[in-house]
């Protein structure tokens, strides 16, 4: 957002009481909190925490006053009242008389004041909620009080707004000195109405929830203003570069991010964002971007998700694609080595570095990438450098952007209760950060499969010529597994130029591609005198030419990615053993096979690997079968089409039917670290045909 001239900035009171909860306990805090959250110009995603202070009756019917403050790791956007953690007042308030008190002693202290086991762990500034003397306390990261906290002159320009109705707490790290300061500056003050926090952020407090909630607002609105009133004549000095057209932009982040991914990689690939909204645009491609973000990070909720600095490609839009993509590599490299020397010089023992590699790009001309280990965490970076942009952009109007030192920023990344928060996250998924292209995923084997690799880990592009079922599978994963989980995408494999447009549209959402399963099919039956040219010319085209359009595409990302990638080509118990009355689908599904081991040799140099599954009939879910192959197989048994189910069971030597879960799990085997050494292998899920058996 471009703020011209006294240009007023809306700050929405969004609270009514028609909707707030009744009383001024718990079930208030958490709607106070979700108002604050929907403004993320006033509150990071994940960031700052709320509490209120009410009087319970405890297990033994005792009266006890319990601080309830925002649980640790949880964002107060959708937070519900069971998100707060709950601690007894009177065994916290007693921490303000000690001279010190290092996290790991407070920490452990805290934890034996819990007044109600299963709650989530009280956040890391919980202290700070219990030495403010008042019943509602709100801790936030408001865009415009910080851009006011991260300028040189931040506590004269605090004075001029607020007068003596604020206090100013030079930078600490959070912690038992940080709200003991905080809590002294509030009890020695009654006039006080806020603090800010140098480079951190506010603490506001009031009597009633909404009374807190609005006095929040109103001290944010009133440094709003002032910034409103000093805006910049030319933000970030004005533009260098200008943006590349969106066309243009699209096919160079197609050749581009690949490549950016791959030299991203650490133990594990990682997801890519990209943001080129005209907020970010005026930052990457301005005379100040290269300088200005290499400053620091805005706070300390921002540092945690954004590393320290970000990359600056030091590139521009006139040098074109090949220089861009060298610039990206070159300017990885560089992060990657100065990262681990500000670990080396910052480092305490036993310190263990992150993985060097940037959470954020910024490229001129084309926008930011952002990078996490899924699409959720590439977000979390997204939006919070999108509110550092507004940051930086007010507080060099205001006479210059200061941010934390290398050591302040060190403390904060390496901060053993950060370590500790992320020490109790789930371990990784085997394909966590993976994506992964599946076609014909609208229905039967490759709906199963795409569930099962989703279970995994991965991230999912839902290939069909069915737009609409693929779109309500990628629907379903969606809601099944978490933001952005799955995209679909319409593609005919017949048609180079949609293939490769299903290929640029994975690379856009998510940054390149890792496994991709090729699945979509069809299926005919007639004796070889009644099979027409366009029966076996279509056959050819989809299960044949399809299969090499969409192989040949995956391994043209794969390599620019280098690193590695896995295909798995879905073919056939007819692959390998003569199918009566089938000879243009067996013919086919034949070379579907053959070409899948050509290709595990070409691609074995660049850790490539290329196996088959070979299933033999999978009647549930399918939409081939649900046409005329079913009755043209039960015509070449000399059996009822109701029959075939029994017939296929019958034959197997297990005697089972097959379905199309068990075809995802073959699958999911293939993509797994299981088989890494394994290409150019072929793993039947057919029951046991003895005619198929590889030979």
């Amino acid at each position: 957002m471009t703020t011209e001239p006294h240009t007023r900035t809306i700050i929405e009171d969004r609270w009514n009481d028609a909707e707030a909860p009744s009383g001024d306990g718990l079930a208030s805090l958490a709607y106070r909190s979700r108002l604050l959250g929907a403004d993320r110009r006033l509150v990071n995603i994940y960031g700052g925490n709320t509490s209120t202070k009410s009087v319970e009756q405890d297990h033994l019917g005792r009266e006890v006053t319990v601080l309830w403050v925002k649980g640790s790791g949880s964002d107060i956007a959708s937070i519900s009242e069971r998100g707060f953690a709950g601690l007894k007042l009177d065994e916290v308030l007693p921490l303000f008389e000690r001279p010190s008190m290092s996290d790991e002693e407070m920490t452990a202290y805290l934890d034996r004041t819990a007044f109600e086991v299963g709650r989530p762990r009280q956040s890391i500034e919980t202290l700070l909620h219990a030495f403010v003397p008042a019943k509602h306390v709100d801790h936030t990261h408001p865009d415009a009080i910080i851009a006011i906290a991260c300028t040189p002159n931040g506590p004269e320009i605090m004075r001029e707004i607020y007068g003596e109705r604020a206090a100013w707490v030079d930078y600490i790290r959070p912690g038992f000195t940080l709200s003991q300061q905080i809590g002294a500056a509030v009890r020695d003050n009654p006039g006080l109405e806020c603090v800010v926090m140098g480079k951190h952020g506010l603490v506001t407090w009031g009597d009633t929830s909404k009374e807190t909630y609005q006095r929040t607002l109103s001290i944010i609105r009133e440094a709003q203003v002032y910034l409103d009133a000093h805006p910049e004549a030319q933000p970030f000095g004005g533009a260098r570069v200008a943006t590349v057209p969106d066309a243009d932009r699209s096919a160079l982040l197609a050749r581009l991010l690949p490549v950016l991914r791959g030299a991203m990689k650490g133990e594990r690939p990682v997801i890519l964002s990209v943001d080129h909204s005209p907020e970010v645009l005026a930052f990457v491609n301005s005379q100040a971007a290269a300088q200005l973000s290499q400053v620091g990070a805005a706070c300390p909720d921002h540092l945690v998700h954004t590393k320290r600095v970000p990359l600056y490609l030091d590139w521009a839009p006139e040098q074109g694609e090949e220089a861009l993509v060298q610039a990206a590599q070159q300017g990885v490299d560089q992060f990657r080595s100065d990262y681990a020397r500000y670990f080396e010089e910052n480092r305490s023992e036993g310190d263990v570095m992150f993985a060097p590699s940037p959470r954020v790009v910024l490229i001129p001309g084309l926008g930011m990438v952002t990078s996490g280990p899924d699409a959720m965490g590439a977000e979390v970076s997204r939006q919070l450098y999108v509110r550092a942009i507004q940051v930086m952009k007010s507080a060099s109007a205001l006479g210059g952007f200061v941010s934390l030192s290398a050591a302040e920023s060190y403390a904060i990344e390496y901060w053993p209760l950060e370590l500790y928060k992320l020490s109790l996250k789930p371990a990784p998924k085997v394909l966590d950060g993976h994506v992964a292209l599946v076609t014909g995923a609208a229905s039967g084997i490759g709906r199963a499969i795409a569930r099962r690799l989703a279970q995994d880990g991965a991230h999912l592009v839902i290939a069909d010529l069915n737009e609409g079922g693929g779109a309500e599978v990628a629907t379903e994963l969606v809601q099944a597994r978490g933001f952005r989980r799955a995209i679909s995408v319409g593609m005919n494999v017949t048609e180079e130029a949609q293939v490769q447009a299903a290929y640029t549209a994975a690379i856009l959402a998510y940054g390149g591609v890792d496994m991709v399963v090729n699945n979509a099919g069809i299926a005919s039956s007639a004796p070889i005198e009644d099979t027409s040219l366009e029966m076996w010319d279509r056959n050819q085209s989809i299960l044949s030419t399809g299969y090499f359009l969409v192989a040949r595409e995956a391994f043209r990302v794969m390599k620019r990615q280098g690193t590695g990638g896995n295909l798995v080509f879905i073919g056939s118990k007819n692959s390998v053993a003569a199918g009566k009355n089938a000879a243009a689908y067996s013919a086919a599904k034949a070379a579907e096979l053959h070409l899948a081991r050509c290709l595990a040799e070409e691609g074995g140099a660049a850790g490539i690997r290329v196996n088959s599954v070979l299933p033999d009939g999978i009647l549930a879910g399918s939409a081939i079968w649900d046409g005329r192959w079913r009755a043209e197989r039960a015509a070449t048994y000399g059996i009822a089409p109701d029959e075939l189910e029994a017939f296929y069971r019958n034959r197997t030597t297990l005697k089972v039917n097959v379905f199309p879960e068990d075809i995802a799990e073959a699958v999911a085997y293939f993509g797994s670290p299981a088989a890494s050494k394994t290409t150019g292998g072929v793993l039947t899920v057919d029951g046991g045909v003895p005619t198929a058996y590889v030979r």
